[in-house]
This record gives structure tokens, C-alpha cells and sequence, in this order.
């Protein structure tokens, strides 16, 4: 992966990147509910467990009615695997995201790394990442 050292000596990753199709919901549940069957359906799913919550990333068609979730989310998957001693990859890639004010969520996994972006910001989080030399491949 081509890396660019910035003046502060951090690296500056260029990221090759894709889409995951469907839109995506961030659900918070009660700490002590069960994982509920809608949430493990799908091609990308997230279910995490606190002292304080359970959170599950799931595709909105998996959502049943009764479930609100204010937002959907489009998801980037970025191309790993990422080296667990490789510091400042999610940082180069969400950098120019936040730098303009998109809202993300993010969940990382062994091998990489996955970016949600808020539906209405996705048009723009597109132009801001490939605009800081990130790739979308398909």
C-alpha cells in the first residue's frame, strides 16, 4: 500500500476502497437482550456487546418494523488485510471525512476495516476520499 509521510512524520495511507451493497442500521439494544435472529442476516453484519449495551450494524432490509434506527448508512470497506503493527490506516482514510464535518461509524474486523457513512453524506464522503488519493474499486 503506497504511504506518504507528512510533514508531523505520520504516514498518509492511499487506500483502495469499495462499496457494500445495501444500506445499513445502527441499532443500540439493552445490554442484557438476546442477539435477536434479524441481526446476524446479511452479507455484513456487526454485533457487539457491552457492560452498557449491545450495538448490531445490520442491513436495513434485516430490520423488522418495530425496530427504529434514525439513520441509514452506506458502508466502505476498505481492502486489508491491514498488519496489526501498521499504525494511522482508518486515521488516513476518515481524516478527510471528518476534517469536512461527514459522520461516520466505524467497525474493524481482523483483516480490515469497515467505514459507515450517513446516506445523505455519502455522495460527498466519495468525492472528499478519492479527492485525498483514496481508490474505489469494485
Amino acid at each position: 500500500m503506497p504511504a506518504i509521510r507528512e510533514s508531523t512524520g505520520q504516514k498518509r495511507h492511499r487506500l483502495q476502497f469499495s462499496w457494500v451493497p445495501r444500506l445499513f442500521a445502527i441499532v443500540q439494544l439493552a445490554p442484557d437482550a438476546p442477539v435477536p435472529g434479524w441481526a446476524t442476516q446479511g452479507e455484513f453484519t456487526s454485533i457487539t456487546r457491552t457492560k452498557t449495551e449491545l450495538s448490531i450494524v445490520c442491513s436495513t432490509d434485516s430490520l423488522p418494523p418495530e425496530v427504529h434506527s434514525p439513520h441509514r448508512w452506506a458502508c466502505l470497506k476498505l481492502k486489508g488485510p491491514f498488519a496489526f503493527a501498521q499504525t494511522g490506516v482508518l486515521l488516513s482514510f476518515i481524516e478527510p471525512l471528518s476534517a469536512n464535518g461527514i459522520p461516520i461509524f466505524t467497525v474493524s474486523t481482523y483483516d480490515t476495516d469497515y467505514v459507515l457513512i450517513q446516506e445523505e453524506c455519502a455522495d460527498s464522503a466519495l468525492d472528499l476520499l478519492m479527492g485525498a488519493g483514496h481508490q474505489l474499486v469494485s
